[in-house]
């Protein structure tokens, strides 16, 4: 008779009186104080607000963001909550979760690379949704959205990338317990109704990377299944529902059920906390694809702007990427031929492939009439890949390619830290102008400002309602 030989189960000592990674979340979030963060903190959390606000304009425009619409209206009829760039108004957690969906949707949200992790995109949608529902001020919502962002990153950096080698997306999974956290703060939870707001999301957190296979539109719904299971548990746990306290770190906790670790690094979940800023290690996009692929299209870039180079003047590229990468490269059939805007996103050939033809990268190059583009499928069939240890990943998302020309010359450019991660930072300026272009494709430059002002002034408003009026009614 075999024997099977089980891998260790990692389970923390919690006893009666020892404290718990959800009660310390828990005692954070019950006594948060926004008057005690810097300012400059402050600031940054309001332009990762004005980033996610602008490609959730830009995503109207899409045919998923209309769709999502026309779903979540179908299933609960109309409501009192704004969707992001739309007329219609949708119940509480059906508006948390299109707008979700749309700020998610064109893989052009912030990123917290550390546990990749998309932070804000369900952070924002539940901070709304939440906080309108509950007349709360912009302060108190700022607080909250910074209280989930807090929590958030620390559960996803506990995980060391691990997620997503065990099949899971953090964004969804983890999305769901810091969500839990912002529901329950703007609800009013005390600490004890916190944590079990958390051991309820923990029965349901999930979302599969399936979707690589085909790339089809699962995992832009992540983030608003998030936010709605996230308002769910609080909501639930106010009213007397319990979870375990022991969600993180149990014998079946997050840790031991959706990462392939054994030894977990729980304590940073709780380190620093309060005191020590994750969100200023949460990178803003700089283009509209994978973030695994930011790098490597800007030393395609490079290479191009450096060289002059055309497409007829390359013979080959060779992407070098981590081993724990490969959903990028394969399978190469339809990386090299992706089929829809998403695929495109998710193809390490073709983004290289479309930055070194058109010498940019932009919602325009996502688009089936360049996707399709017979001269960027002929450079993206000349693409490979070969796999190093040169990389700093997951930690960032280096990149590094090389090309060899037609006349015999080896190419080569490297990137270690991807830009819009802490050590290659994008500035407000910039983040400003990406706002511009995304909302200007949905809406006008006077609503285009109402939306800005409403944001940027968020501190000092005593609700939310200039926000809610500059966002939902976008037809001028």
């Amino acid at each position: 008779m075999s024997t099977v030989i089980k891998p260790a189960v990692f389970q923390r000592n919690i006893g009666a009186k020892s404290t718990s990674v959800s009660e310390k979340f828990a005692q954070f979030a019950a006594s948060f104080d926004i008057e005690r963060v810097p300012n400059d903190v402050v600031y940054l959390a309001k332009l990762h607000l004005l980033d996610s606000f602008g490609v959730a304009l830009a995503s109207t425009t899409r045919e998923f963001g209309q769709r999502a619409l026309v779903a979540a209206r179908g299933l609960a009829g109309d409501g009192p909550s704004p969707v992001i760039g739309m007329s219609a108004r949708l119940p509480m957690r059906d508006a948390a979760m299109v707008n979700g969906t749309l700020i998610h949707g064109l893989a052009f949200d912030d990123t917290y690379t550390s546990g990749i992790f998309h932070a804000s995109s369900s952070a924002v949608p539940t901070m709304l949704a939440v906080a309108l529902a509950q007349r709360k001020s912009g302060r108190d919502a700022l607080a909250a959205y910074l209280v989930g962002i807090e929590t958030g990153t620390r559960i996803a950096k506990a995980a060391g990338g691990s997620f997503h080698v065990a099949g899971f997306h953090p964004t969804s999974v983890v999305g769901t317990y810091a969500c839990a956290m912002i529901a329950g703060r703007l609800m009013d939870l005390n600490e004890k109704q916190l944590t079990h707001a958390q051991g309820l999301a923990h029965s349901m957190a999930g979302g599969m990377r399936e979707y690589h296979t085909d790339g089809a539109w699962s995992k832009r719904v992540h983030p608003g299944l998030a936010a709605a299971n996230g308002i769910t548990s609080a909501a639930w746990a106010k009213h007397g529902f319990t979870g375990p306290r022991t969600c993180y770190e149990g014998k079946y906790g997050l840790y031991n059920c959706m990462t392939d670790q054994t030894e977990p690094d729980v304590e940073a979940c709780s380190h620093g906390l309060g005191e020590e800023w994750e969100i200023i290690n949460v990178g803003f996009k700089p283009y509209p694809a994978c973030n695994w692929n930011d790098a490597f299209i800007d030393c395609a870039l490079a290479l191009r702007e450096e060289h002059n180079l055309t497409s007829d003047d390359i013979e080959s590229v060779t992407a070098y990427v981590h081993k724990d990468q490969m959903a990028i490269c394969e399978p190469e059939n339809r990386k090299r031929r992706p089929q829809n805007s998403y695929s495109s996103q998710f193809s390490i050939h073709y983004t290289i492939a479309a930055a070194l033809t058109r010498g940019r990268f932009t919602l325009s190059e996502i688009q089936p009439a360049t996707f399709l583009d017979p001269g960027i499928a002929t450079l993206s069939d000349r693409v490979s890949y070969e796999i190093t240890d040169g990389t700093l990943f997951p930690e960032y998302f280096s990149g590094a390619i090389s090309i060899r020309t037609t006349d015999g010359r080896e190419l080569k450019h490297s990137q270690q830290y991807n830009r819009g991660s802490d050590l290659s930072p994008i500035s407000a300026t910039h983040v400003a102008e990406k706002f511009e272009d995304n909302a200007r494709r949905a809406v006008s430059e006077r609503r285009t400002k109402r939306i800005r002002k409403a944001i940027m002034g968020l501190e000092t408003a005593d609700d939310l309602l200039d926000l809610d009026s500059a966002i939902c009614l976008a037809a001028d």
